[in-house]
């Protein structure tokens, strides 16, 4: 679970990136633009494994 939250993590940064460098939309432009309404999931979905994630920055590490 860890490794797919990051990916989506990787995926929403690849996103803003593009966002600020370019002013694309990935996501809107895959899926139908930013009010449709499986990018408002994606967008959503992408939201959740970056609060998942946050227990990765402040959870204890195992060794």
């Amino acid at each position: 679970m860890d490794k797919f939250a990051l990916l989506l993590v990787i995926i929403g940064a690849i996103n803003w990136g593009l966002i600020g460098f370019f002013q694309f939309d990935l996501v809107a432009a895959v899926f139908g633009g930013q009010s449709a309404m499986l990018s408002r999931i994606i967008y959503a979905i992408i939201g959740i494994a970056g609060l998942y994630s946050i227990k990765m920055l402040v959870g204890e590490e195992k060794v």
